[in-house]
């Protein structure tokens, strides 16, 4: 008898989360499915029946996480895929966050990656790892510190790890997947120190876009995938024009992340999960966001960059090098004037 393959997403109740749920369960994978609410996770439950598994888990406490690893093993078998996904964010100046705060975000997005492939690498035999990151690690945007330096941080610590698998020769493909602004419900719940409302900065895309990314680095084995032509541009352009990058953004960045709408004050989900709130992928901005982007290989996108940056080098230098050669030879000599044939000079000449 075949068995179902296995997926394992944390954060997997809402947002990106539930999208990569969603599509995990339409290609015949159980799901374990791992958030810190309840609600979420028993409306989940109700709706997917036994072809989902769920635990309530702060992904921040990696003992809690060691010990849900271990109880998916027991109950479901060893999988063959796990995604971090689980984050946290503050909209608010960082003079406004304090340690706590601060510390709060960085143990959830960044340790909580951290200790989701400690604990995937412990009990999974081969199969992938899909690190959900975003093209804040490439370029920084204000008011965002905690999240920002989170998902830098991922960046480092998977190539890190990427490498001493390789070394190890374990089969295990850890990937990064790099999303652009995505309309989930973490503008209805972040917490929010802006007098507006928040919104993705734009191009915002539907959740669907994010999940696609995730499966492709999963069918592609692949190191990195971009997701959405606004990441392609934002890592090129801050790799290329740093400085009119942060120019630009602290002209426009606390703008692009709020919307003409007031905020009301409301509870947030840093300290624990907007309960009440039900499980869907998407936000309050399906009228902005669009069904459909652009999702490449993240090599394979440098490469052509690189094929068409070392082109161009090539036609300056080919035309440097004539220019060169041609002062080194110095001006041409005049030439002598020729006496012009008989035969070719005007009547009466």
């Amino acid at each position: 008898m075949q068995h179902s393959p296995i997926a394992v997403v944390t954060g997997g109740t809402a947002g990106i989360g539930r999208a990569t749920v969603d599509a995990l369960l339409d290609r015949g994978y159980r799901v374990a499915v791992l958030a810190r609410g309840t609600r979420r996770l028993e409306a989940l439950s109700r709706t997917k029946g036994n072809r989902v598994w769920t635990r309530s888990v702060d992904v921040g406490d990696g003992a809690a996480l060691d010990r849900a690893g271990d109880a998916i093993v027991d109950e479901l078998g060893v999988p063959d895929v796990w995604v971090n996904n689980a984050m946290l964010t503050s909209l608010s100046p960082f003079a406004e966050v304090d340690e706590a705060e601060f510390r709060k975000i960085t143990d959830t997005t960044y340790l909580g990656t951290v200790n989701g492939c400690r604990t995937a690498l412990r009990i999974m035999a081969r199969g992938n790892i899909v690190n959900v990151g975003s093209g804040l690690a490439y370029a920084s945007i204000p008011n965002q510190a905690a999240y920002c330096g989170a998902k830098h941080a991922i960046e480092g610590f998977t190539q890190s790890l990427r490498i001493e698998l390789a070394q190890a020769r374990r089969p295990i493909t850890l990937s990064m997947v790099q999303l652009p602004a995505v309309n989930t419900p973490q503008f209805d719940w972040s917490r929010n120190r802006m007098d507006r409302k928040q919104q993705p900065a734009p191009p915002i895309f539907q959740p669907e876009v994010a999940a696609a990314g995730v499966m492709k680095a999963i069918d592609g084995h692949a190191r990195e995938i971009l997701v959405g032509r606004s990441v392609l541009q934002l890592m090129v352009a801050n790799m290329l024009f740093p400085t009119i990058v942060e120019r630009k953004l602290t002209k426009i960045g606390t703008d692009i992340q709020t919307s003409e709408r007031p905020d009301r004050p409301r509870l947030d989900n840093l300290d624990s999960p907007v309960e009440d709130y039900p499980g869907t992928s998407h936000g309050p901005y399906d009228d902005r966001a669009a069904p459909r982007g652009m999702v490449v290989d993240g090599d394979a996108a440098r490469a052509v960059f690189v094929a068409g940056g070392v082109a161009a080098l090539l036609a300056a230098g080919l035309l440097l090098g004539r220019a060169t050669a041609s002062r080194k030879r110095g001006p041409r000599p005049l030439a002598r004037p020729r006496a012009t044939p008989a035969y070719l000079r005007p009547a009466g000449l």
